[in-house]
């Protein structure tokens, strides 16, 4: 193609794009100030383009945390037309996200139409489908009754990742990464993981992380002009589209594999009970049925109560462990004396210690997996605290914020999980929980599953570990508070050393790595 060529067909997709934001700015009704109510404010964006410069390329969760000591509470920007509400205020965004007409998902172009997530739980528009979605999975990990038939399962996973973690040469991710990967693929898929490397972990995680690219702002130009979807690949800027054929069969492969491995089980007459067979075992499915079924399943490790999110605040567990030693004892105490040193925790432990579960709701508040949350869309206009919440907009609660606000967790920076026990003449501090899964009717359908993941590997790594920093050529290596970017965060890495608290506690994990 000439160069001529090329730049007439650039001109023409720049007119077409500024003629459509054009129509989107007319449609939204920005008009006369004084007519209305005004946005948000936040940073002054430029004609047609809004706030695209001023959108972070990193450390997102981080910057809108910074926009709130200019903006306040609430913010906005606007990136091509396109609003973009940010709360810092966990009142606000309870009483905003928490009502019907914020249970919407903003549509990602690039993630539903090319990619193909647009049957995945987190991206479903609210409607019966969504409903019908969430009564299958309240069905089977909707509540702690239901979560502990997998007990067994939660259990063991966590027990044999012990040893793992005792003989690992090479850091604590791959060992935590095989347990958390083991449990949900078996109460999905009644799949046995029997190595590290696994091939489904291994896919699981690549579509995982490419969800996470797909969902930030502005990543993707053909999110804010969607007909750039029809633009062959060749064309010049459209890269996109190899991109999104390469992560479509990687993301259509995890799922329809997974989904077959159960209907080849169930054929020889050996599938292992779990999410799938629930619903399709000796049963006519129809093929829309089918789509519903493939999909609930796979938003439990890609989405629900999701492997990456539980990798996530296991290794934040774990860096806490490593900076506090002396919550490390305290735990260890309690454990001591509920469990003793003769077994590893069990789920049926779980009120009986009232500091290991306010240790999960530290360690969510100190570094939640997922800081922005999974953004909301608003079905209709709205006036909320005086400002404007145009339909359409993108509400984005940034939970890294609400979640380290010193007016109500002081000292946020601190590991503290006293915070979260009621103590003479004061009440708890407000519980990460009811923020940290998510808002209103699009609040996460496995935070019971995570809760129960997280509080046994929690218990199980404190019975029999003491967690330290690793000390190399006579220098203490140590670990700091700090996260990766992106819509899923984890620690920066850091060096950990596993020793075992005792002869006794070493005899158990070689017990577990036996049976």
């Amino acid at each position: 193609m000439s160069s001529y060529s090329i730049l007439l067909n650039a001109l023409i997709v720049a007119l077409l794009g500024a003629l459509y934001l054009l129509k989107r700015r007319r449609e939204r009704g920005h008009g006369d100030p004084g007519s209305r109510p005004m946005l948000p404010p936040g940073p002054k964006g430029l004609p047609l383009l809004g706030n695209l410069f001023d959108m972070p390329k990193k450390d997102e969760y981080l910057v809108f945390s910074q926009w709130h000591k200019t903006y306040g509470d609430i913010c906005s920007v606007t990136v091509l037309g396109q609003p973009v509400i940010i709360v810092n205020s966990i009142d606000k965004a309870c009483s905003m996200l928490n009502r019907q007409i914020y249970s919407a998902r903003p549509y990602y172009t690039m993630a539903c139409d090319l990619v193909g997530w647009e049957h995945a739980l987190v991206l479903l528009p609210y409607g019966e489908r969504l409903k019908a979605y969430r009564k299958m999975l309240h069905s089977v990990i909707g509540t702690r009754a239901n979560v502990d038939k997998f007990r067994s399962t939660i259990e063991s996973e966590a027990h044999l990742c012990l040893s793992r973690l005792l003989d690992s040469k090479n850091g604590f991710n791959a060992p935590i990464r095989r347990a958390i990967g083991a449990t949900l693929l078996m109460i999905t898929h009644g799949y046995k993981v029997r190595q590290d490397n696994d091939r489904l972990i291994r896919v699981a995680d690549e579509a995982t992380d490419q969800l996470g690219i797909l969902l930030l702002p502005g990543m993707f130009l053909v999110d804010s002009l969607p007909f750039l979807k029809h633009l062959p690949a060749w064309f010049p800027g459209a890269g996109f589209k190899t991109l999104a054929q390469n992560w479509r069969r990687t993301l259509h492969g995890l799922v329809d594999q997974s989904y077959d491995f159960v209907i080849e089980q169930m054929a020889r007459g050996n599938a292992t009970p779990c999410f799938v067979t629930d619903f399709v075992e000796n049963k006519t499915v129809t093929e829309q049925e089918e789509v519903d079924v493939k999909w609930a399943a796979t938003s439990i490790y890609l989405g629900g109560a999701d492997m990456a999110s539980g990798v996530s605040a296991v290794s934040t567990l774990i860096l806490a462990m490593t900076m506090y030693p002396e919550v490390q004892k305290k735990a260890q105490a309690e454990l001591d004396s509920v469990v003793g040193q003769d077994r590893l925790p069990q789920l049926s432990d779980r009120d009986h210690l009232p500091y290991i579960n306010a240790m999960l709701r530290e360690t969510i508040r100190w570094g939640p997996p997922v800081p922005l949350g999974a953004p909301h869309c608003v079905t209709e206009d709205d006036v909320y605290d005086g400002y404007l919440i145009p339909k359409g907009s993108v509400v984005v609660a940034n939970l890294w914020h609400i979640l380290q606000d010193p007016t109500v967790y002081p000292d946020p920076e601190v590991y503290r999980p006293e915070r979260f026990l009621p103590s003479e003449g004061e009440r708890a501090q407000s519980d990460p929980l009811e923020v940290g899964f998510g808002f209103g009717r699009r609040a996460c359908p496995g935070v019971h599953l995570s809760e129960a993941s997280l509080f046994i590997f929690t218990a199980t790594l404190l019975s029999v570990f003491k967690m330290e920093k690793v000390i190399e050529n006579g220098i203490v290596q140590e670990p700091k508070h700090e996260f990766t970017s992106g819509v899923l965060i984890r620690p920066k890495p850091f060096k950990t050393s596993f020793k075992p608290r005792s002869a006794k506690a070493e005899a158990l994990i070689r017990m577990v790595e036996d049976c």
